[in-house]
């Protein structure tokens, strides 16, 4: 195989700018501005691969010089492009952050082209060469939820997907809701921040444990719940809940500091038994200690 796992979603520009003091609305300020690689499934594959999987990334790039210099720069990365689909008619998509020395002050995802390609950037699960409704993917799938509420609710009961483990992302808390039809799925985990998980679980939770063990009630089979610096947890039906606390850094970035935890557990746990308590703690303690690495800004 030249992958051990599909990272399905945005893949685009990250253009982000960067001010080493405290901002509010309306300042304007020195900084950096940086143009690279990212997206969900984009930032989830990059660590994944610095982790030593071999990540395929199943998104819509456009036929245009971006769309190019995108693909070259994944292929770069050691990222399979193979399944990536290009269409000449739309653009490559591309996000924009403005972070401060307190945290990220504004952000707008344009993901259009994603939403427009549909169902096409999953063709691969569905004609054989990834697999099929007669013999779906079995193995780990990433799952962002850049998606359209309509795709991923087909998603949530396709049988090209029935046997996948599943791992999800909502991408923003604006479109957390977006994964509700998938909690249910037998073999998916849910990674989100509290503001997500309450969305989910449609209350007011104060702590990580307590929304995870709320999304557990409500239906899904296993969820992972952050909250900055506060206790992040694990809870899953039938197996628990585990909680652990982030070490205190200095931010000194913030934009993709989530995809980065969900693919250093994702690494952490490659080949665990899902009722392994010892495993889930390391995997979630080695989760934290990347995200706190990254967040720094220090190389993973």
């Amino acid at each position: 195989m030249t992958h051990d796992i599909l990272c399905i979603g945005a893949v685009l520009w990250d253009v982000i700018g960067r001010a080493s003091r405290p901002m509010a609305a309306g300042d304007d300020v020195p900084g950096r501005i940086s143009r690279l690689p990212g997206g969900v499934a984009m930032n989830i594959a990059m660590t994944l691969a610095r982790m030593g999987m071999r990540p395929a990334l199943l998104s819509a790039v456009g036929r245009d010089a971006a769309g190019d210099e995108l693909v070259a720069a994944c292929a770069a990365l050691g990222l399979n492009t193979d399944f990536i689909h290009r269409d000449a008619t739309l653009p490559t998509d591309m996000y924009m952050a403005i972070e401060g020395e307190n945290g990220l002050i504004a952000a707008i995802a344009d993901a259009h082209s994603l939403e427009r390609a549909g169902g096409a950037i999953l063709a691969s699960l569905h004609d054989g060469r990834l697999g099929s409704d007669l013999a779906p993917y079995q193995g780990v799938i990433a799952l962002d939820g850049n998606l359209t509420t309509a795709l991923l609710a087909q998603i949530a009961n396709a049988p090209a997907f029935a046997r996948a483990d599943l791992r999800l992302a909502p991408a923003s808390p604006g479109k957390a809701e977006r994964l509700a039809p998938l909690l249910a799925h037998p073999h998916a985990t849910l990674y989100v921040n509290l503001a997500e998980a309450n969305l989910l679980a449609q209350g007011m939770f104060p702590t990580a444990a307590a929304a995870a063990e709320a999304l557990v009630a409500r239906g899904a089979h296993r969820v992972i719940v952050t909250n900055g610096a506060s206790p992040c947890a694990d809870a899953g039906a039938g197996i628990g809940t585990l909680t652990a606390q982030p070490a205190p850094v200095r931010a000194r970035r913030i934009t993709g500091a989530g995809d980065t935890f969900m693919a250093a557990h994702i690494a952490a746990e490659r080949g665990a038994a899902p009722r392994d308590a010892a495993r889930r703690e390391a995997a979630l303690r080695m989760a934290l200690s990347a995200a706190a690495t990254y967040v720094a800004g220090e190389d993973l």
